[in-house]
Parts: structure tokens; sequence; C-alpha cells
């Protein structure tokens, strides 16, 4: 049985394109407290490859990345320090 993903807070960017994606990423984790999680559910190549990297380099963790049925992705961050 798979694992639910839990978060403080949740957002749904699979409608939006680069670089709406990561700018409604950041706003939601910058409303976050630190070593709050933020669950992400996001679509296509392009913000898969740049929200988890973004998010990283902002210094932030990407704690779980999982692949849904209906084609999205679940991106599980942690807000740093």
């Amino acid at each position: 049985m798979d694992s639910i993903l839990t978060a403080d807070r949740e957002i749904d960017i699979t409608r939006d394109v680069c670089p709406m994606t990561f700018v409604k990423t950041r706003i939601a984790l910058d409303r976050l407290a630190s070593g709050q999680t933020l669950l992400v559910r996001l679509r296509g190549e392009e913000p898969l490859r740049n929200v988890p990297r973004t998010a990283v380099e902002q210094g932030h963790s990407v704690l779980e990345q999982r692949d849904e049925a209906d084609g999205s992705t679940l991106l599980l961050l942690r807000k740093s320090r």
C-alpha cells in the first residue's frame, strides 16, 4: 500500500507554466515557518525540472517526489531555516 503524502500546506500548479510555477511555489514557501512542508502538485517536463532545482538552490529540501496515475507529480518540500 502506498503511503499518503501529508504536508503543512498544499498547492496545485498543474495549470501554470514557467516561470509562474516556481513563483507560486516560492510564495507558498515564504508563507511557511522554517521546517514546515509544502506539497506541490505539478505537471509537465519544465516544472518538473525547474521547481525542485530552484527550491534546492534556495536552500530548501526535496523530501519526496512521486509520479501520479493522472500524469501529475507530487513534490514534497521542506522550508529551510
